[in-house]
Parts: structure tokens; sequence; C-alpha cells
């Protein structure tokens, strides 16, 4: 995204159109990889189900790294796959170079189904037991070169002169890789985070419930679990129908590969406890888009047997009841379309009972209504989702549920006082480069920030243009903890007046930074409205410990910051009260004159406080 912009100019369509790319090689990986092994209407399927999935329409033409990482990983699988069917080493060298640059894309969140990928192809690959060792010791240095060049270079580059790692408390990858962005997403404790997750069981917390049934919640169903119901029918219909083959099955392998990454994360994201967004489901997409198309192609060809007429009505069966759930959990939301889908599935479910009996064209009539049925909802979610637009940090795809956090302007964490939510802040400008990407699910590289940021290089927030703030479903939720005026938010940036703009381009040229401000989406919105530089205080979540309190007095003392940009709240986003972002607020409110411009408070770091 950022390559772009240097290319074409900031603007949405430079960010978003390099995540359409990314979208489109994804389905066009998964049906490769599903008809090399079927047929193309196995592929054909399977493509049509990962594009029809709300959240992946939704994150791929959105500003974040989750669109490189469902195009990495499946093309990780891919290679696994094709290293099944005949043994030959370049496919896990290739497969571990995907997986290791998308480690730099999200950092662990990519290695979530290396377990699986390793073991199918230590049991399964048709090669000697020695041979399998050597090829997945070669897999790793693939992993380890690929995804630590870039690691390699940030740890070795003296501290003193590169930007502060965003995210990290000691300023460090490796501690924001296994710290924030690692076992902090799976136990909760994500030091300088904004709150940690659900705790054990079924708990309730900041980021959601925890358990095995989360993907089906009201927040997250709507988003990945329209198929989820099937693919697992036909995981289990894939694995039986191919238990008499020998070890070395491809067909066999390719149902291990898809499933055994399905399980392996949708387990982890069901029990992490840490930060945890609807969207980071996207990252099931391409595991449960292929299960569909191999299944469908294995009952099909089989449909003259009972089990596998059976076994077809049965996913059509679960996917039509369970659409018509997902679809209900919106009232007024197209409410004919889940008697269609429920109708029209049942019906289609007790054509295929007895597809076998029937002539051609009856049997894929039934077989067409079927398909037809189980991704009409999805569809339309697809189309709701594709024709809004998005903005803030958390986004959600489809229409308000009930009990669910999200709509078409995006979501929030958690409910506000009294259950009601705060609505999310308009922004009008463009996406733009972004800190980070939320970790492990959701790392991203770092970006510089702070006082290493000389040049203006935005941190801050994913977007589109013209994009309405977060809406709140019936169960409330901060849509984006918005901010009108001065200060914003930590998950959507503020809205700068003409007044504001006007005051920071007045002699910006004579600064480094027109302002600085608590928080990566302030200074984002800032940035984006003027174009000048605007220093983003404490990184992303305003947590970091930096700048230093010296370091921002000695840049007040060279006159390369004009105005601070006030919170109104004594602290801002900056975290505890004696955090390094608080104790810049703190001097600043004691030192500099007050500047009120509207709604927003700003601080003249020129004029001192009179007394």
């Amino acid at each position: 995204m950022a390559l772009s912009v240097r290319l074409f100019g900031l603007g949405s369509w430079a960010i978003l159109a390099p995540e359409v790319l990314m979208g489109v090689g994804t389905v066009a990986v998964v049906y490769a990889a599903v008809r090399r092994r079927f047929s193309p209407a196995a592929g054909l399927i399977a493509g049509a189900a990962l594009a029809l999935t709300p959240v992946a329409a939704l994150m791929f033409r959105f500003n974040n790294p989750d669109a490189m990482l469902a195009l990495l990983m499946a093309t990780a699988c891919y290679f696994v796959i094709r290293g099944l069917e005949d043994g030959r080493t370049k496919w896990l060298l290739w497969a571990g170079a995907a997986i290791g640059f998308a480690f730099l894309a999200k950092t662990l969140q990519a290695f979530l189904i290396l377990p699986a990928l390793a073991l199918v192809y230590g049991v399964c690959a048709p090669v000697t037991v020695r041979k399998r060792i050597g090829q997945l010791a070669a897999g790793l240095v693939a992993i380890v070169v690929s995804g630590g060049w870039w690691v390699a270079i940030v740890e070795l580059w003296p501290a003193s002169s590169r930007p502060y790692i965003g995210g990290s408390q000691n300023n460090s990858f490796l501690e924001l890789t296994f710290g924030y962005n690692g076992l902090g997403r799976l136990n909760g404790d994500e030091t300088g985070s904004v709150g940690g997750g659900g705790g054990g069981g079924n708990g309730g917390g900041a980021w959601g419930e925890t358990g095995w049934d989360r993907m089906f919640s009201s927040s997250i169903g709507g988003q990945i679990s329209w198929l989820i119901p099937a693919a697992l029918i036909l995981l289990v219909t894939g694995l039986v129908s191919t238990r008499k083959s020998g070890r070395t099955s491809a067909t066999r392998g390719a149902f291990l590969v898809w499933g055994g990454s399905l399980l392996i994360t949708m387990v982890v994201f069901s029990y992490m406890q840490g930060i945890f967004h609807e969207y980071y489901t996207v990252a099931l997409a391409p595991y449960i888009a292929p299960l569909i198309g191999m299944g469908a192609a294995t009952l099909w060809e089989r449909r003259g047997q009972a089990w596998a007429s059976l076994t077809l009505a049965a996913a059509t069966t679960a996917t039509a009841a369970w659409g018509y759930v997902l679809l209900n959990r919106s009232s007024d939301y197209l409410p004919w379309l889940k008697w269609l889908v429920l109708v029209g599935g049942l019906t289609a479910a007790l054509g295929l009972v007895f597809v076998g009996r029937l002539g051609r064209r009856l049997a894929l009539g039934a077989a067409g209504l079927g398909l037809v049925a189980a991704l009409a909802g999805p569809a339309a979610y697809t189309l709701t989702t594709l024709n809004e637009g998005h903005s803030g940090s958390i986004v959600t795809a489809g229409p308000t549920v009930s009990g669910g956090r999200g709509g078409p302007g995006g979501g929030g964490m958690g409910g506000g006082p009294g259950g009601g939510g705060m609505p999310g802040q308009n922004n009008q400008q463009g996406g733009q480069n972004q800190q980070r990407g939320n970790g492990f699910p959701g790392g991203g590289m770092p970006g510089g920030q702070g006082q290493q940021n000389r040049n203006g290089n935005t941190q801050g927030q994913n977007q589109q243009q013209g994009a309405p703030g977060g809406r709140t479903g019936d169960g409330g939720g901060m849509g984006g903890m918005g901010g009108g005026g001065g200060m914003g938010g930590l998950l959507n940036g503020a809205s700068v007046s003409s007044e504001a703009k006007e005051l920071l381009e007045k002699n910006a040229g004579d600064y480094t930074w027109v302002a600085a401000a608590i928080g990566a989406q302030n200074a984002a919105s800032y940035q984006l409205s003027t174009g000048d530089p605007v220093m983003a205080i404490g990184g992303f979540n305003g947590t970091d410990p930096s700048p230093t309190l010296a370091r921002f007095k000695q840049y007040v003392t060279e006159g390369k910051i004009h105005y601070f940009i006030g919170s109104g709240s004594g602290g801002g986003m900056g975290g505890s009260s004696d955090g390094t972002s608080s104790q810049i607020t703190s001097w600043i409110e004691a030192t500099f004159k007050k500047v009120t411009v509207g709604s927003a408070t700003f601080y003249d770091l020129t004029q001192k406080a009179s007394g």
C-alpha cells in the first residue's frame, strides 16, 4: 500500500487497489489448488465461497495486512499440497518462503498453521522418512531467511538511529512479537494494550466471550460462519471417503492440509483472551472455501451411493438452517431472505436425498438450488459490505446485528456506560500507512514513530474515503471511541475543522512537526487534513514510552513542534497517569498557553502560559 502511494499519490484508490489485487490473488490460488486435484467445477465453487465470504469482501478492500496474510497462507497450503503430490523439495522451500513473508505481515499469526502443515507432510509425503525430515528442515530454513532478514536488520541496527518499535515497551521488535503481539494475545496479558479479553471458558470481556462457539456468536457469526458447519461435515466426509487410500494419497492430504489449518486457527481464535477483532476471522476464509469445493465434488461423484447423497443433503440442511439463524439476527434486514434460504435449502436437501435416482437435469437442479441457498445469505452480506465505506480500526461486514458489534461503518469495543454506544467519527480523508496492524492475530510490521519520524510518515488508520463512523448494534458498543474536535480516539480519528486546519498550517514550514498528539489515529487525522507532519506521541495506543518527556522537552526547546493537540481530559489516551504520554500532557498543560478553536483545544508550545 505504501509503495502504491509512492507511485500514484495519497488517496483511497492507491491504497485499496493492492488490497483488491491480493484478494483476487487469494481466490485464484484457492481455485487453482482445488481444480488441480478435483475439477474445474469444484474450483469454481471454492472460489465463489471465498469471494462471497462477507469478512473477505470487507478485508480485500481495506487498508490492513490481513489480505496479504490470507494470500500468503493460501499460497503456503498450495505449495505443501504440491509437495504431497511429487515429494519435490522446492515446494517446501516455496511454502517456507510464503510463511516467512506472512510473518512480516502479521507476525506470529503466520505460524498458527505450521504444526498442521508439518505433520501432514511428515506423515503423507511420498518420499522416505529421512528425506521428509530433511525437507521439513529446509522449509524451516526458508521461513527463517524470508522472515528473519528484516528482523535481523531491525534488531542489529543501533536503537539511537532507527525508528522506535511501536507497540513494544522497550524498543524491541522481538519483545513486540512475543509479548503484545504474541503470548499476550493468548492469555490477555498485553502490556501497553487497552484492555484484556474474555478470560477462560465462556467469560466475557472487552473483546467478547471466549469458548468453542465464539466463531458462531452474534458479533462474529455473520462475518465468517455461514459455511463452517458444511465445511466441517465435508471435511469428515473427505477423510472417510479416502480412508482406504494409501499413506501418500494426495487427495486425502489436501483435505488434511485445508482442514487442519481451519481447525487449529479456529481453536486459537475461539480461546484467545487478548485483543480480538471480528475481521481477524478473514484468516479462516481461505481454509473453509476449499473444503466446500472439494467435499461437494467428492460427494457428487459418489451421489449414486446412499451415504453420499444423504451427506450432501445433511450439509445443505445444516447450511440452510444456520443461514436462517444468522439472517434472523438482523430482523429488519431483508426479512424475506431468511425464508428463501431456509425453504430453498430444505427443498434442495430433499432432492439431494434422492439425487442418485433423479435424471441428470433434476439432479443438477437440486444441486444448483442448494448452492444458491447456501450462498444467498453471505452474498447479501457481501453486497451490503461492498455498498458501504468503512473507517476506523475495528470494522465489520454486513448489517447491524442484534447483540453484536458493528454495522456498515465498523464496530467498537464493548459497551459504553449503561450499555449505550458512542458513535464513531466520520473520516473523509483517504486511508494511509498504518504504524502496525494489530498483532497476533493481527500483528504488523512496526513503522517509525515519535521523534524518529522526521519526514512525516503517518501511522494510523484503516479507512476508505468518505466512510461513516462506527454504528452500534442493539447490544451497545463503542463505535471506535470517536472524538469530536481536537482529540479523536484510539480507534477512529478526529474531526478536523477548517479553523483548526488554518491554525496548524500557519507558518508550518518553520517547524519539523506542526503539532503533536497522543496516539497515531489522532495525529493521522491532522496530518491527512493539513498535509504537514504531526507527531504521534506514544505510538498507536498512546502507551509507548516514546518520546520520553526529556526528549519531548528538547524538541520544544529547539522549536521543532508548534502545537500540542489537547484531549480535554488531562491524560489523553496515554494510559496510566504515570505513563510517558500522561507526563508529557501534564507538563504541557501546566506550562503553555491554551488555544481553543471551536471544540478543539491546542497548546502553543512557543508561548508559555502567563504566571
